[in-house]
Parts: structure tokens; sequence; C-alpha cells
């Protein structure tokens, strides 16, 4: 098969695929009039594979380096039947861990303490009263797919109380209750802690709006891990203004880089990163993994064996 490597493959990643009759192709040897003609497969995505998509093509798959698959064109993909696998599963641990990284950055006092001028730190009750630990508080996270089942688990170990919320509400691994669309609002007004890894779908864009946010009543940490057009960031800049959120710990955003003049960038009660929570030792690696997987299936069987995407469903 001819691959268009559209992520950089590693030499050895390369040669283990010559090795095993594929072709490659790479940003530096690509041809739209030729690729259109000869790829089977994209890995990766790039302004050539959206093109390469647009034009007649014979593409069978396309393996993301992602979860999400929300910048994809996911309509074209499937009026094509071309499948679509991401890389659900290795960005989970990173992700959870910058989740908890948020929360013991307000409960133990270094959001309060990076937010206080030095000659102004003692006596020491301006930090002290934000401080909390993380037992026995509740957490409710949207998305229990494996990003939330991991998050659920560090937690849990902490003592935290863990509730799922999921489109079908099935239960799921780490979590003490799970709930479906239906019990949003009760859930939320049990919350300590919301935290949300939901991906990017007609059902979840603005899903966090100024109506959510009242309905967190026990004045939460809101956690952003999942998609930054989730969130009505006016709601939210209203949200901890008014005190219906104690703090945010923001990873993605509307719009990215984050406009310098943004109110969120400078809010005392914001931690921002710069979509970087997922970011994941020795990448090329994980995501090669997967690929050649799927590829020796793929090859074998005709059919891909690991993280295929469901494009009406959007994940």
């Amino acid at each position: 098969m001819q691959i268009y490597a559209a992520f950089k493959l590693q030499d050895e990643q390369l040669q283990q695929l010559e090795a095993a009759g594929h072709t490659v192709l790479t940003p530096q040897n690509f041809d739209l009039n030729a690729a259109t003609q000869t790829v089977d497969i994209v890995y990766g995505w790039d302004d050539n594979a959206r093109a390469l998509i647009t034009a007649p093509n014979q593409v069978q798959w396309v393996q993301t380096i992602s979860a999400g698959v929300d910048y994809l064109p996911l309509t074209e993909l499937a009026a094509q039947h071309v499948q679509v696998t991401n890389t659900s599963g290795i960005h989970a641990r990173p992700i959870a861990e910058s989740v908890l990284a948020y929360l013991l950055a307000f409960g133990r006092g270094l959001q309060a303490s990076a937010q206080t001028a030095p000659g102004q730190l003692w006596p020491t009750d301006s930090v002290r009263k934000q401080m909390f630990t993380l037992a026995d508080k509740t957490a409710v996270i949207f998305g229990t797919g494996h990003i939330g089942r991991t998050i659920a688990a560090l937690l849990q170990g902490l003592g935290v109380r863990t509730l799922g919320v999921s489109r079908h509400g099935r239960p799921a691994e780490n979590f003490d209750e799970v709930t479906d669309d239906a019990g949003t609002a009760a859930v939320l007004a049990r919350a300590d802690f919301v935290i949300n890894v939901m991906p990017l779908t007609s059902a979840t864009k603005l899903f966090f709006n100024g109506a959510r946010f009242a309905q967190m009543t026990r004045h939460p940490l809101f956690v952003n891990v999942g998609r930054g057009p989730s969130v009505d960031e006016p709601a939210l800049l209203n949200a901890l203004n008014d005190g219906q959120l104690r703090g945010a710990g923001l990873d993605v955003f509307k719009d990215e880089p984050v406009p310098a003049d943004s109110p969120l960038l400078r809010h005392p009660q914001v931690i921002v990163t710069p979509h970087v929570s997922g970011t994941v030792d020795h990448l090329r690696q994980a995501v090669f993994a997967i690929f050649a997987e799927n590829l020796r299936s793929l090859t074998a069987n005709g059919a891909l064996s690991r993280n295929l995407v469901d494009l009406q469903a959007g994940y």
C-alpha cells in the first residue's frame, strides 16, 4: 500500500514499512495529482491530506495522531467510506496528571501563593483560607472514555468521589456513579470539581454556558482539558467574577493562541496552560505502535483492529 505520512516517521519506522512492502510519501515529495491515484492511507493530517480528501481519491484509511477528530472533514470522509482511527488512550495518563496538578495547585496553596505579592505572603491567612484537601470531595467528569477513566482512577486514589456524565450513561470503571445527559443538573449541584474531557461535537459545542455554570451551586473548580469550543468563554469569565466558580484550570480555548488581551490570561483564579496537557513522552513511538497494529490487521484481513472512530458520532 502507499502511505502519505503527514506525521513524520522515524528512520526505523520508515524502514519497517518499506520492508513490509509499503511505499511512503512525505510532504517533501507529495504531488496531489499523483497522490489521488496512488495513496491508500494517510498517517497524520495536514493541508496536503485535506486537499487529497477533497479531490477524487482512493484513500481507505486515515490514522490521526490525536484522540479528538473534530478538525477532520468527517462528513466527506464518511461519504467516501474512508475509515478513521485515532490515538485514544495514549494521552490519558498525561492529561489525568495535568488535571491532578490543577486541582492540587489550588488545593495546596500554589495558585494563591503565586498570585500574592512576595512581600504579602506573611502572615499566611490569605493563602491558608483558600486551601483544601482532595479527600471527601466530589468530582464530576464529563466523558467516561480512556481519559475520563484515568482521571477518575487518580482521584479515587486520593479519596475523591467520582461521578461521570456520558451520552449513554452506562457504568464505567473507576466511577462511583455514571449518569446520562439528563442527569447533568443533579450531579453538577454536587460537584466540588467539574472536569471536561468530552470530544467536540454538535452536541458539546458551548455545552458549558451560563445556565450550566449556574447549576454548579457548590462553587467548584472547573477544569477544561477537552475542547475549547465546548465552553462559552464570556459565560465562564462571568462565573469566575461572580463567584459561581472558585477557579479554573484551562488547557484548551476557542481560539489558540489565546488573544493577548483575553481577561482569562490574567484572571487571578485561573491557571492557563497552552494546550499541553496531553503531551506524551516518545509520542512518535506511541502513535506508530497503534498505526502498525492497524496496518497489519488491514493487510491481513481487511479490517482495522484498534481505535476505530464512529464518524457519525464524531469520536
